[in-house]
């Protein structure tokens, strides 16, 4: 039977940092909190975010285009909306595939 993945959540974030930096679990998790904020306000300024040896983030503007509902097979519009798209380093990706 295949092992369920373990997710990485904010908590396992803060207990990193707590032991590396030796700070309150507060402190870790306001610092965490405070980079999402960052990395948020900047796609949501249209701004693309770069973090050395992980990748970058970007916002793509997409256009209005004609989809089809699966289930129905109906035509329906899809409105323009703003998406974000996520391109990894090419360390990141050695290092994922194994190829370090």
């Amino acid at each position: 039977m295949k092992e369920k993945a373990k997710t990485l959540t904010r908590a396992d974030l803060a207990e990193n940092i707590m032991e590396v930096f030796d700070v309150t679990k507060f402190e870790a998790l306001d610092f965490i909190d405070d980079v999402l904020e960052e990395i948020g306000a900047a796609l949501a300024e249209g701004e693309s975010v770069k973090i050395s040896r992980f990748g970058s983030f970007m916002v793509r503007d997409k256009k209005e285009r004609i989809g089809r509902n699966p289930r129905t097979l109906e035509k329906a519009i899809i409105s323009p909306r703003r998406s974000i798209s996520f391109k990894p380093s090419t360390i990141f990706k050695n290092a994922i595939s194994g190829d370090e």
